[in-house]
C-alpha cells in the first residue's frame, strides 16, 4: 500500500486547519453559506436531507485495518454507528453535525485518511480494479498510476472549479471492474507491440440523464505522458464545457456536441504542451520507481504450490461460499476474498462500527493488513492463503460479511436514496429491502445466477441504474415515488459485455409493484432461458419484449386489485 510521506502529512493538517478557520467563520456568520458552500464540498461535506453528510476519499479503494478502525471510531463518536460505502470506492457519513465537521477532519489525517475532492466541481476519487495488484488476468498493476495521477489531481490550481464533477477509473487487466467506460475519462494501461506501456484512453463517459458510454480518444500513449494528455483534456473541457445549465456542463455532453472537434483540439493542447512548459511535468522513471516500491507484494506473502482444492474444504455452504466469494490470484496459495455488504438487516453498503473493527482485525489476522472497497459496495480481502479460507469463513460469518452471493441478485447497488439525499426523487433502500425479502432462499438465489439489479432514487445515477442487467430508477410523479425499470445495461465487465445503458421498458411503477416485476421479470427469464445461460444473455437472445409483457401484466393485475404468482405473471 501506498504510505503518506512528511509532504502528504503536510498538506492535510494545512488543509484541515484551513477548513476549520472556514468553518467557524461560516458559523460565526462573517462567510456566508453560498461562499462557504463550495469550500466544504471540496472537502467531502454535503447537506443532506437529514444532517451532513461526509464522503471519505479511499484512493483506488485500497484502505488499511489501522484506517478502518479508525472509520469505527469516526462512527462511534460523530454518527450513529455505522457508514456506508459507495460505487465510487469511498466512504460516507450521514448524521454527523456540521459544528463537528472539523474535529473530524482532524481526526482522519491522523490515518491518513481525508474528504478532499470527494465532492465539488473537481476532479474526484480515482477508481480503480478491486482486484488490482492481485488479479489473475492482469497485465499491469493500475496502483502505482493511480497513486500518481492521485499527486497530479489533488489540489491542482487549475482544475478547483470546473464546469461540473468530473471522474477517472484506471485499470490494468483484461477484465474491466471499474466500468472505466461510464467515467469522464477511462484508462486502460496496456502495452504495444515493442511491449512499451502505455495507455488506451476513453473520454465523454457518464450516465446521470444522458447516459453516454466514452469514446476512444487515443489507442495508445505512453505512461510518462499520461499526466500531460489528462491536462489538455480537463484544459479544454475547462475552457468550452458549458457553465450555464448543470444538465448539460458534464464533459460527455460537451465530446457528444462537438465529436472530433473536441478530440483535435485535446491534441492540439496536448502537442502544444509537450513541445513547451509540459515537457518538465512528465512522469519520470525515477518517480514512478519510488511510488511503485509501495505496492510491492508484502513481505509476509510467500508463494508456495497448492495441494489442495479449496472447494474440496468443508460442508456445502462453506464450498458454496469459496465457489462464489473467492476469487482467483496471481500468486499460487493465495485467494482474494469478498466481504458483502448485503445483510438483511442493513441497507446495501451499510457497514456497522463493529463490522469495520472486524473487518480490521480479519485484514490483520488473513491479509496483511490490507483491504479493499469495491465498485459493488463491498469489502474485500487482496492477500489470504489458501490455508487460512476456512478459518477466515468462521470468522467473517460471526460478522455477517459470509453470505455466498457475491454477483447474485441480493448482492445489489443501491444509492442511500430519498432516505438521505436531498436531491433523490424517491427512495431506494425500502425498494432493496422488499426484493432482498422476495428472495431470501440461497438455493432461488443460486439457481437464478450471476445479474447486476441496480437501484437509484434519481437520474444523478449514484446507484448505476444504468448499468444494471435490471435497473430501478425512482422519479417524481405528482408528488408520489415511481420507478422507472430499465433492462439490457453493462457496465462494460466480461458477464454484461459492451458498455451500453439499460432500456426503459414502459411507464413507471408504484413503489409496492417493483418487487413484483422484478420477480416477473425473473420468472420469464427460468422459462426461458437455455441450459447454463445467465440473465442477461437470455434477454439479448429473446429481446425485451417477453420480459415488457411480465412486467406490464403486473400493472394490469395489481390495478385488477389481483395478486398473483410468478409463474401466473410469467
Amino acid at each position: 500500500m501506498y504510505r503518506y510521506n512528511a509532504f502528504d502529512r503536510h498538506v492535510l493538517r494545512a488543509r484541515a486547519a484551513q477548513f476549520r478557520d472556514q468553518l467557524q467563520r461560516n458559523l460565526q456568520g462573517t462567510l456566508s453559506d453560498d461562499e462557504f458552500r463550495p469550500l466544504r464540498l471540496q472537502n467531502g461535506w454535503y447537506v443532506q436531507r437529514h444532517a451532513p453528510m461526509l464522503r471519505v476519499a479511499v484512493p483506488y479503494g485500497e484502505i488499511s485495518s489501522r484506517q478502518l478502525r479508525t472509520l469505527a471510531d469516526i462512527a462511534d463518536e460523530f454518527d450513529r454507528g455505522f457508514a456506508h460505502l459507495t460505487t465510487r470506492q469511498n466512504v460516507q457519513f450521514n448524521w454527523i453535525a456540521l459544528d463537528r465537521a472539523a474535529d473530524v477532519m482532524e481526526r482522519l489525517l491522523e490515518a491518513d485518511l481525508h474528504g478532499i475532492q470527494t465532492s465539488g466541481n473537481c476532479i474526484r476519487n480515482i477508481t480503480s480494479d478491486v482486484l488490482a495488484g492481485v488479479a489473475e488476468d492482469e497485465r499491469i498493476d493500475p496502483r502505482p498510476y493511480a497513486e500518481l495521477l492521485r499527486q497530479w489531481s489533488t489540489l491542482h490550481p487549475e482544475f478547483a472549479f470546473l464546469p461540473r464533477k468530473f471522474k477517472i477509473a484506471i485499470i490494468g487487466a483484461d477484465e474491466d471492474r471499474a466500468a472505466v467506460a461510464w467515467h469522464d475519462i477511462g484508462l486502460v494501461l496496456r502495452r504495444n507491440e515493442a511491449g512499451e506501456i502505455g495507455f488506451r484512453i476513453l473520454v465523454g463517459g457518464g450516465m446521470g440523464r444522458t447516459p453516454i458510454a466514452a469514446s476512444e480518444i487515443r489507442p495508445f500513449l505512453p505512461w510518462q505522458q499520461i499526466a500531460l494528455y489528462l491536462e489538455a483534456i480537463v484544459r479544454v473541457y475547462n475552457l468550452f464545457g458549458r457553465r450555464d445549465n448543470a444538465y448539460k456542463a458534464r464533459i460527455k455532453i460537451l465530446v457528444k456536441a462537438e465529436g472530433q472537434r473536441f478530440f483535435d483540439a485535446v491534441n492540439t493542447e496536448f502537442e502544444q504542451l509537450l513541445a513547451g512548459e509540459g515537457r518538465d511535468h512528465l512522469l519520470s522513471p525515477e518517480s514512478f520507481a519510488a511510488v511503485a516500491a509501495c505496492f510491492e507484494t508484502p513481505a509476509g506473502v510467500r508463494e508456495v504450490p497448492e495441494r489442495l482444492d479449496p472447494v474440496e474444504l468443508g460442508d456445502a455452504r462453506l464450498r458454496r461460499w469459496i465457489q462464489r466469494n473467492v476469487h482467483a490470484h496471481k500468486l499460487s496459495g493465495y485467494r482474494a476474498v469478498s466481504l458483502p455488504l448485503k445483510t438483511a438487516t442493513q441497507a446495501p453498503g451499510d457497514i456497522t462500527s463493529a463490522q469495520l473493527r472486524g473487518a480490521a482485525e480479519l485484514a490483520d489476522r488473513f491479509s496483511q493488513g490490507e483491504a479493499r472497497i469495491s465498485h459493488d459496495q463491498n469489502l474485500l480481502l487482496p492477500w489470504v492463503s489458501v490455508a487460512d479460507l476456512e478459518t477466515l469463513y468462521h470468522e467473517a460469518r460471526t460478522l455477517k460479511l459470509a453470505d455466498p452471493i457475491l454477483g447474485l441478485l441480493s448482492d445489489m447497488i443501491t444509492c442511500p436514496g430519498g432516505d438521505f439525499c436531498a436531491l433523490a426523487n424517491a427512495r431506494s433502500i425500502p425498494i432493496a429491502e422488499d426484493i432482498r425479502e422476495r428472495f431470501q432462499d440461497l438455493d432461488d438465489l443460486h439457481d437464478i445466477g450471476d445479474i447486476d439489479l441496480h437501484i437509484s432514487g434519481c437520474m444523478n445515477s449514484c446507484g448505476h441504474h444504468h448499468t444494471g442487467h435490471i435497473g430501478i430508477l425512482g422519479v417524481d410523479k405528482d408528488g408520489s415515488e415511481w420507478y422507472q425499470i430499465t433492462l439490457g445495461g453493462s457496465d462494460g465487465s466480461r458477464l454484461s459485455g459492451t458498455a451500453a445503458p439499460g432500456k426503459v421498458i414502459g411507464p413507471s411503477f408504484a413503489a409496492s409493484e417493483v418487487a413484483d416485476v422484478v420477480e416477473a421479470l425473473l420468472g420469464t427469464y427460468r422459462q426461458l432461458r437455455m441450459q447454463r445461460e445467465r440473465f442477461i444473455d437470455t434477454l439479448r437472445r429473446t429481446g425485451a419484449e417477453p420480459f415488457k409483457a411480465a412486467a406490464e401484466l403486473v400493472r394490469t393485475v395489481t390495478h385488477a386489485g389481483t395478486r398473483t404468482t410468478t409463474q401466473e405473471v410469467a
